[in-house]
């Protein structure tokens, strides 16, 4: 299955609470599109959420965070890690 990376904007001030709120969120609606949120990063000076997470298809990635109320602004594929 392919990772993608996902990106969020506008998020300003988000804390470390809301920030797992959001995660766990996902994590509830992932097995319905076969995803899995593995972690998720914020700065809230920016604004910008990350989540990295394991899924069939960019598309499956953003039903499951349309779901949770938070649409993601970017969806990016990782062909490479290490």
């Amino acid at each position: 299955m392919a990772q993608y990376m996902d990106v969020h904007h506008g998020m300003n001030g988000i804390t470390a609470d809301q920030l797992q709120q959001a995660h766990q969120a996902d994590l509830a609606a992932e097995s319905a599109e076969g995803v899995h949120f593995q972690r998720a990063w914020a700065d809230p000076e920016s604004g910008t959420v990350y989540c990295l997470s394991e899924a069939p298809s960019a598309e499956a990635v953003q039903r499951v965070h349309e779901r949770s109320g938070h649409r993601a602004d970017e969806i990016h594929e990782v062909p490479l890690s290490v």
